[in-house]
């Protein structure tokens, strides 16, 4: 078995919209992410129920957040929601290979391959194509799973990548997503369900 474990701590949260509109101008304000913890957390911005929620949602977004680029950071405070979205989903995808390599391997493929039907069972599909190399995942408790593969599939509905039929939404990125995505790694085109980078690239 591999020893690159896979982070499985996506359960707190989907893509962690609301929360990061309020951290990332913070971060935007000092560039000191312990900063945006402290003040997150003594302040109760995330306004959670319980003080152990925001703790956790406060870590989780940071985490997330700590993700993107500088540019990328000033780019979302500033975007659309649906641009928002885009970057929240990159982010997740970075933090999380699990995440990263389910929307590559199959979401990308499914789109490329005229399959445009997303279901809960290709993730369970996909998790125990892995699990074959990756203990973590062969452990896991079947409730675990099911968190997992909610908020996955949560998570591409709110960055506006699936439909709530479960249809693979083609992604066409804005000109200025694209451009700091590109300057950051060419390669997390690879998230998104596109026929090629030329067209993310096309200005919406």
């Amino acid at each position: 078995m591999t020893e690159d474990r896979y982070k499985l701590s996506f359960t707190t949260g989907a893509l962690l919209l609301r929360e990061a509109g309020v951290a990332a101008p913070i971060y935007f304000e000092c560039r000191d992410w312990l900063e945006v913890r402290r003040r997150l957390d003594d302040e109760n911005l995330l306004q959670a129920r319980t003080v152990s929620s925001a703790r956790r949602l406060g870590r989780e977004v940071i985490q997330r957040l700590s993700e993107l680029t500088d540019p990328e950071i000033e780019l979302f405070i500033e975007s659309t929601a649906v641009e928002r979205g885009h970057l929240m989903w990159v982010a997740a995808c970075r933090r999380y290979r699990l995440v990263g390599e389910f929307a590559e391997e199959v979401v990308r493929e499914r789109f490329l391959l005229l399959a445009p039907t997303l279901l809960p069972g290709d993730f369970d599909s996909f998790v125990r194509s892995k699990a074959v190399w990756h203990d973590e995942l062969a452990e896991i408790a079947e409730s675990t799973h099911r968190r997992l593969r909610s908020n996955v599939l949560l998570m591409l509905r709110e960055a506006g990548l699936l439909s709530e039929a479960g249809q693979i939404v083609p992604t066409v990125l804005s000109g200025r997503v694209s451009e700091v995505l590109v300057e950051s790694d060419l390669r997390d085109m690879r998230f998104f369900p596109t026929q090629d980078v030329s067209a993310a690239k096309e200005v919406v």
